[in-house]
């Protein structure tokens, strides 16, 4: 077991099955322009023969499966039956959703149990604006559709001042409706935010949420695990939201996230733009990919900050 000087472990993995996505969120990419597939982007069997691996070295209970947007690659079905066969104690996805009605089959098959879903806006035209593609009522079924087959579905709304900040109360009470526990994510600064004006002109405080909640809701701070990155509420009576504080509370000291990009690379930490590449490892025997993968993970392990920093790295390439 590799643990740092603040008892932090590697626990939880988000793996990138692609670098491409069906959307360009004004928040993720400047120009517009829908990030593609990386070059050399490993297979669903590598990616799979990279979890165990991580399993075994690493200790990694929990897996999420990001992208880009993991929906669009033909190596989702292949990759989503394989990690649910691993024995993990916990299999999640992050989608925007625009294809949840497509994959309902593989999806139930799997048995996947949870999802995070990406929704900024409850306006079809404001929707278009932000994720520069797709549509609203195709994502709102695809929201159903989990939901009719017993699949939690957590919402991730990032509020920006220019865009959606009006929506706030509105979001909460569409998940409050359909028992969703919403998740306010504080705009990061990441890639093209983390100079210049744009961050500062769109970002939205935990305090500030919290006071626009307050003018509908009463609510109580709760307990959440160790290593948690959300800021967790109750609204008696209603449900729970949750604030990702990047900014206002970072969850850095006890981040237990390792990173793993679609092309085969490690990242310790979103800080960071530090990565180890394992994709030569995969086919090594035993004997020697784990020496060398130790000291992989010494290294990302090293890379954690105490606080968020922000990075030039585009998020939607490791996974968010």
């Amino acid at each position: 077991m590799i643990v740092d000087h603040l008892g932090r472990q590697f626990k939880n993995m988000r793996v990138s099955l692609t670098a491409a996505c069906n959307y360009a969120c004004t928040y993720c990419v400047p120009n517009g322009k829908r990030l593609l597939r990386a070059q050399n982007e490993l297979s669903a069997t590598e990616l799979l023969k990279a979890v165990v691996i991580l399993q075994k070295a690493a200790g990694i209970e929990k897996i999420r499966i990001t992208g880009g947007e993991p929906l669009v690659t033909p190596k989702f079905d292949d990759f989503l039956l394989g990690v649910m066969n691993l024995g993990l104690e916990d299999v999640s996805l992050t989608t925007n959703g625009q294809l949840l009605c497509k994959k309902k089959d593989v999806l139930i098959k799997s048995g996947i149990k949870r999802i995070n879903l990406s929704l900024d806006t409850l306006k079809p035209v404001k929707f278009r604006q932000i994720s520069r593609s797709g549509d609203l009522k195709t994502v709102q079924e695809g929201i159903e559709m989990c939901l009719e087959a017993g699949i939690k579905v957590k919402i991730n709304m990032v509020p920006l001042r220019s865009q959606n900040a009006d929506e706030i109360l509105a979001m909460l009470d569409y998940c409050l409706d359909r028992g969703i526990e919403l998740r306010f994510i504080e705009l990061m600064r990441m890639g093209h935010l983390l100079h210049g004006s744009e961050f500062h002109r769109d970002f939205y405080a935990m305090d500030s949420l919290l006071e626009q909640i307050a003018k509908k809701y009463e609510f109580t701070r709760t307990d959440a695990p160790y290593d948690s990155t959300a800021v967790r509420f109750e609204i008696p009576g209603r449900g729970d939201f949750g604030i990702i504080a990047n900014e206002s509370e970072p969850f850095c000291r006890s981040c237990t996230r390792l990173r793993l990009s679609s092309d085969g690379y490690l990242y310790g930490c979103l800080s960071s733009s530090n990565r180890q590449f394992i994709g030569d490892l995969l086919d090594l025997p035993s004997h020697l990919v784990y020496p060398k993968l130790q000291k992989i993970l010494v290294s990302a392990l090293h890379d954690k900050k105490l606080a968020f920093q922000g990075e030039t790295t585009v998020m939607k390439f490791i996974g968010g």
